[in-house]
């Protein structure tokens, strides 16, 4: 029987993916609990509030009977949307979210109900920014993109958001990045 050769790259089920020579260095993904931070809180509160004030002029329109109060339903729906959404979708974006880094790229392949599978390349080159936010857990951005909202653009980071390992991560990335500008 042939001993398997251990230079040999693994089977990772990226090969499709990868150009002929390319090698997987990590494979990841992110935590996905829920986290309070300023944007967060800043929603959740403008959420109750505003399904509080729904709410209370449901009860007001209510004791005038009739079925009126019900128009009220869709503000309060909305203000609870706000509120939690602002907690669970972040967390639920990173449980539907896996990183692999190859000795040329950064890949973040997502799986979403409704929207479905969707994988995203992002070159590491000489010149590629990195931005490291040594929290427990880390994350790791490499780049800016900007989404169209209703008043315009906003600019988002793009990376290896709140990974166990970042630094070492970190330290693959800044490899790749002295590989490439090596003669």
């Amino acid at each position: 029987m042939k001993e398997p050769r251990h230079d040999a790259p693994a089977k990772t089920g990226w090969e499709p993916y990868l150009d002929p020579d390319e090698k997987v260095l990590w494979q990841g993904g992110p935590d996905a609990s829920v986290v309070l931070n300023a944007g967060s809180i800043s929603a959740l509160l403008f959420g109750l509030a505003f399904a509080g004030f729904a709410l209370i002029w449901m009860i007001m329109a209510a004791m005038d009977g009739e079925f009126f109060w019900m128009f009220g339903l869709i503000h309060f729906s909305a203000g609870v949307g706000i509120a939690g959404g602002s907690l669970l979708w972040p967390a639920w974006r990173r449980r539907h979210s896996w990183y692999t880094l190859t000795d040329r790229r950064a890949f973040i392949a997502t799986d979403m109900p409704v929207v479905g599978r969707k994988l995203k390349s992002y070159p590491i080159a000489s010149d590629t920014v990195l931005e490291f936010e040594n929290n427990t857990p880390a994350s790791l951005f490499f780049h800016r993109e900007y989404r169209r909202t209703k008043n315009g653009t906003r600019e988002v980071r793009v990376g290896f958001e709140r990974i166990q390992d970042g630094k070492r991560v970190y330290d693959l990335m800044r490899g790749i990045q002295r590989q490439a500008v090596a003669p």
